[in-house]
């Protein structure tokens, strides 16, 4: 029988790419369509797990908060010293799993994707990748979630380490890798433009404005934090408007 199912949501890491927007807040808090990264990604677990973890390290006490206030249910892995990377974030929730498999996604990673249909396709035995990425699996395929059954996570450790270093790239070259390629929208929100274009696909494509915030002159595909003031004199297009900084995403 496969093993059971527990999702786990990576949110650890320090989003360099993202600064300075990740200089105001931890990159799982940053909103796409004035919802946070992190919800988005517990909500596509959900449907498909019996119970869900996230890891924390950068932009601690604001994501404790933000977990505390929002969702209390949600067990917390604290990585104390240092951020424990991919492979190393799953490892120390080994006892919290228990035996189950685990169900991992980024939490940087916006998508529109159905984990529930992902995870029926498993089977039970293998890791299971699925990737937006065409071709075979390999280094540079960007990955949506990946399924770890318990013998997977017992050969990660709890040090600072990746996924495909310890075991992907194993199971690639032994051929025994599962991968589902899937058509749907995935953004990967390393940077202002990709940050941008995740919250313009999940608009429409209008511009987003956070509540509070005063829209007094003119914005065109632009995101407005909650709270921020977009002066009469203003004109901002393709742009994000956070902590009273305008940073350019086009």
């Amino acid at each position: 029988m496969p093993d059971s199912l527990a999702g786990i949501a990576l949110a650890a890491g320090e989003g360099r790419r993202l600064r300075p927007l990740t200089a105001l807040r931890p990159k799982p808090l940053c909103p796409v369509g004035n919802r946070p990264l992190l919800d988005w990604a517990l909500d596509a677990l959900r449907p498909a797990v019996d119970r869900v973890a996230v890891n924390v390290h950068h932009g601690r006490e604001a994501m404790l908060d933000h977990l505390r206030a929002h969702d209390p249910d949600v067990h917390v892995s604290i990585e104390e010293a240092e951020a424990l990377g991919t492979a190393g974030g799953v490892a120390q929730l080994a006892d919290w799993l228990d035996g189950d498999a685990a169900l991992v996604v980024n939490a940087d990673t916006w998508h529109s994707m159905d984990l529930a249909e992902f995870a029926a396709g498993w089977d039970g035995e293998r890791v299971r990748i699925c990737t937006p990425t065409p071709g075979p699996f390999g280094p540079r395929s960007a990955v949506v979630a990946s399924i770890l059954p318990s013998w997977a996570v017992a050969r990660c450790a709890p040090e600072p380490s990746g996924l495909w270093e310890v075991l992907w790239s194993h199971e690639v070259d032994a051929g025994r890798i599962d991968t589902a390629h899937t058509t749907a929208t995935v953004i990967d929100c390393g940077t202002p433009a990709d940050y941008l274009r995740a919250n313009l696909v999940a608009s429409g494509g209008e511009s987003v404005i956070g509540d509070g915030a005063q829209v007094l002159g003119a914005v065109d595909r632009c995101v407005v934090w909650p709270g921020e003031v977009v002066a009469a004199d203003e004109q901002l297009v393709e742009s994000i408007r956070a902590g009273g900084l305008t940073v350019d995403a086009s």
